[in-house]
């Protein structure tokens, strides 16, 4: 985190102030921008299968420790400790807002007691003036790092009625004097004197981070403060742009940098440049819509996310920034705190705008992007990843990264700067709260096709009582299986994703109705036929109703520069498989590199730091002939040994719960692998890490031979993109 000097440019603001926008009024907040898809409140939905299995995995891992014994956390200076990694005193914040909904969600009384100490601590100990946190003075009271805390107590209201009157009561008055402290010249945003609460200007790049949890506030529990609410985001907003972090002006055709290097001409704030800003910087234009309802500021977010798309995101769904942008080459890095941010912001945008791509992303980036950067038992992530990446170790340089030390690609603790370590864990528990949304006929919507339940109550006057479980494998399987009980007849949709071909997807509904005197059942089966925001209508009736989806798909060549391609199948990028040994060594801190001390590590020995390198005699230099492919599904031989079978890719990919091990983002683990045929060529090694593909010549060695491919989220290593060669056929041996 940190800045390069090169991009901080500081205007001079000792007495300077944007006027307030005026409103002709300050309405409560039935004048916001409603969802196309609004999510149900957190603890509405339970996770199933695999997912579940994620859940508990985190749980029983580095995030539902933490609080145990990680220094940012276990001694956080919020519940009376002595620790902070920077002034923008953002670590524990970080870590509530995502252990909250991991809380509910998966509905574990451990986790659920660790926040409610958090919050009883926070709360019992908010300052006279209304100030939530420790900070007593000017110089050291920043708001951005109350924004997270907000985002976590909205999720605390939702999920537990019993403890959303003193949350709303602290909003409110921490709201009151934010509003102050905004009117005395930015206070608390931008930096006078001797303030040190956020001299590098992350807070001024996430202005709009505060819209969230003041339009829950105006839209559920306004209590007559509506105007001081409007005025606390407007001068949030109104406080960025007059440092320079208005997002508005960077989401352009005109501005938006499709590659950047020091030669690069660039004029604007760095805050835009950077990978995490820019995650949560696609949420900026749609914070402002959503209280203005300026259709220009939607269209700009489509724009903004068309932008990323082109130019920036990753073949597994993130954007490619270490920590800044760059270009699309493999050998870059990712941050997993990017991976956390685009899944949220993702699943935010596809709420207001409905457009069955931006879910598409959402989940790419939920099943490649963040799993491939966590360990298997959730106890080490990697703060980078690359999609090119033979191995997994402390580089002898850091010269291919902009801001990120060599350690950065290490699974461990903190193998750099720890907001990885504190951020990651929000990203499962909001992608399940995220999975099920009321539409807005009033009907009920299942959009990213997780395992799950949802539980809610439908109807104008809620009288409808609805419960859907969604029993699936997917993305390892292409087939879901509804079971729905309703009190009242209710409109159901299914997201039916971009990949899928409709033509040969399809549906089949059995529907049993009763009452006092005769009971009814009837079933129908056809072809899928999305609306043109993706979603399939199932009319449900009172009853139970039993839906099966099949998602008919093939395997995907997405070609990229220089002549390479990578593979998808469904959900799934994959990518070359690379067996790995593991050494192990204690964690380091992030900036000495020397030895953490017990204090700050699990004592029963969980927490280690992981390098992994290529086995002896395993390749990750290859080329590929993408037109040969093949499907391929684990089966058991008759002598007990693991065999693989092709799979008829005519047929829909069912694959039963049953085939699924846990935990399911290890290598072997997936059922479902490709074949694809491959050659050995010679691949330079620049600066430690694999060349970039286009910056050598591609020349064979030897016979070609049937590569292993995996889902790319399992394999620590792998190869994502690679050189395309026209091959002789292979036999693949199955």
């Amino acid at each position: 985190m940190v800045v390069p000097k090169i991009f901080v440019v500081l205007a001079a603001l000792a007495s300077a102030r944007a006027a307030v926008v005026s409103r002709s009024s300050y309405e409560d907040g039935t004048t916001l921008v409603q969802p196309v898809h609004k999510p149900l409140d957190l603890g509405s939905v339970k996770p199933l299968g695999w997912f579940k299995d994620q859940l508990e995995l985190e749980a029983a891992g580095l995030s539902g420790n933490m609080f145990d014994f990680y220094r940012f956390v276990h001694d956080s200076r919020y519940i009376g400790g002595s620790t902070e990694y920077s002034g923008l005193d953002e670590a524990s914040p970080y870590w509530f807002n995502g252990l909250v909904p991991l809380a509910f969600g998966l509905g574990d009384e451990r986790i659920r007691g660790q926040v409610k100490y958090y919050l009883d601590y926070i709360l019992d100990h908010q300052q006279e003036d209304g100030w939530i946190g420790f900070e007593t003075t000017r110089a050291t009271r920043g708001l951005w790092a109350r924004c997270l805390l907000l985002l976590g107590l909205i999720q605390y209201a939702e999920a537990d009625p019993t403890e959303t009157e003193r949350i709303v009561d602290a909003m409110h008055r921490y709201v009151v004097l934010a509003h102050r402290m905004l009117k005395n010249n930015y206070t608390g945003l931008l930096v006078h004197g001797n303030d040190t609460f956020d001299t590098a200007g992350f807070g001024v790049g996430r202005t709009h981070e505060m819209h969230i949890p003041m339009q829950w506030l105006l839209e559920r529990y306004p209590r007559n403060n509506s105007q001081v609410i409007w005025e606390v985001m407007e001068l949030m907003i109104d406080g960025g742009v007059l440092w320079g972090a208005d997002w508005r002006t960077f989401w352009t055709d005109k501005s938006y940098p499709k590659v950047l290097y020091d030669t690069t001409p660039y004029e604007l704030s760095w805050v835009f440049i950077h990978g995490v800003n820019m995650a949560e910087g696609l949420r900026y234009t749609l914070s402002l819509y959503i209280n203005s309802g300026d259709e220009a500021l939607k269209a700009q977010t489509r724009k903004a996310v068309d932008l990323l798309a082109e130019y920036h995101r990753s073949l597994a769904g993130t954007i490619l920034a270490d920590e800044y942008i760059s270009d699309l080459n493999p050998s870059r890095g990712a941050e997993l705190c990017i991976a956390a941010e685009v899944m949220f912001s993702s699943s935010y945008i596809y709420q207001y705008l409905g457009d069955n791509d931006i879910a598409d992303w959402a989940e790419q980036t939920a099943f490649n992007a963040f799993p491939v950067s966590v360990a298997p038992d959730w106890w080490s992530h990697q703060y980078v990843q690359q999609e090119n990446q033979p191995w997994s170790r402390n580089l002898s340089t850091d010269d291919l990264w902009w801001d990120v030390n060599s350690y950065a690609n290490v699974f461990g603790l903190e193998p750099n700067y720890p907001c990885c370590t504190v951020n990651h864990p929000q990203a499962y528990p909001k992608f399940l709260a995220n999975s099920f949304a009321t539409t807005a006929d009033g009907g009920l919507a299942h959009v990213f096709l997780i395992p799950g339940t949802a539980a809610t109550s439908l109807g104008s006057d809620g009288s409808n009582t609805v419960l859907v479980s969604a029993n699936t494998t997917y993305p390892f399987g292409h087939t879901i299986t509804y079971s729905v009980s309703a009190s009242e007849p209710f409109d159901f949709y299914v997201r039916i994703p971009t990949w899928a071909d409709t033509s040969k997807s399809t549906i089949t509904s059995t529907s049993t109705s009763s009452n006092s005197r005769i009971e009814t059942r009837s079933s129908n089966s056809s072809t899928v036929s999305p609306s043109s925001l993706g979603l399939h209508h199932i009319p449900i009736p009172a009853g139970t109703t039993t839906t099966t989806v099949r998602l008919s798909t093939t395997p995907r060549v997405v070609p990229r520069a220089n002549n390479t391609a990578a593979i998808y199948y469904g959900a799934l990028l994959y990518a070359l498989a690379i067996e790995h040994d593991t050494v192990t060594f204690p964690p380091v801190e992030y900036r000495s590199m020397r030895v953490l001390p017990p204090s700050t590590l699990d004592p029963d020995g969980r927490t280690k730091d992981f390098a992994l390198t290529p086995k002896e005699g395993t390749l990750w230099n290859v080329a590929i002939d993408p037109s040969q492919i093949r499907v391929v599904r684990r089966s058991s031989s008759s002598n007990g040994t693991t065999a693989f079978e092709e799979h008829d890719t005519d047929d829909v990919l069912e694959v039963s719960p049953d085939e699924l091990e846990n935990p399911i983002w290890e290598l072997g683990a997936p059922p479902v692998e490709l074949r694809v045929a491959a050659v050995e060529i010679d691949w330079p090694i620049v600066m430690d890490t694999a060349a970039d593909p286009g910056t050598f010549d591609v020349k064979p060695k030897g016979k070609p031979f049937a590569a292993r491919f995996v889902p790319y989220g399992s394999s620590k290593l792998h190869m994502a993109l690679l050189p395309v060669l026209e091959l002789d056929d292979v036999d693949f041996g199955i």
